[in-house]
């Protein structure tokens, strides 16, 4: 069994692969496009997906997602992100994608680790401070997902998915 990766750039393309079926599974009918957009900033794969005008707000910020999701039906246009660690998460790690979330309004948030929810499991599920995942426009509240990678199956571990689905 596979403990760990030894490089974070490991699990973006498996990440990637699966973010591909579960966007097309929950977006039936819109075209999925997911990109390894760890190496560049934000703005400029929007730029080149000609999507940048729906998120202005993103020009010029230093936003780079790990796995980015653009999801397009007609004149609509929605994002998604994974932001990936090849740690035990904790507060840090959580805050960075909500600033993220913050900025953008994702349609869809995970932040995933290939070894554990580290302390926010605590957080989480001991605490149940599950408000800690909302973001949205104050309209509309949305929850980042929280969860292990899991190596061997190259999925998420929905066992530990939180808010479970």
């Amino acid at each position: 069994m596979v403990n760990n990766v030894k490089k974070e750039i490991e699990l973006y393309e498996p990440m990637r692969i699966w973010f591909q079926r579960y966007l097309e599974d929950k977006y039936k009918g819109w075209n999925v496009i997911t990109i390894d957009s760890h190496s560049r900033t934000l703005d400029l794969y929007l730029e080149k997906n000609g999507v940048i005008d729906n998120y202005s707000e993103t020009v010029g910020l230093d936003i780079q997602i790990d796995v980015l999701g653009i999801i397009k039906k007609g004149n609509l246009t929605k994002i998604a992100f994974i932001e990936a660690k090849k740690t035990q998460l904790n507060l840090h790690d959580l805050g960075q994608l909500w600033a993220y979330c913050r900025l953008c309004d994702p349609a869809e948030a995970f932040l995933l680790s290939s070894v554990g929810l580290g302390s926010l499991n605590k957080i989480l599920n001991n605490l149940s401070r599950t408000d800690l995942l909302n973001f949205g426009d104050n309209r509309i509240i949305k929850q980042m997902q929280v969860a292990k990678w899991d190596l061997s199956t190259n999925s998420i571990d929905y066992k530990t998915l939180v808010p479970k689905i």
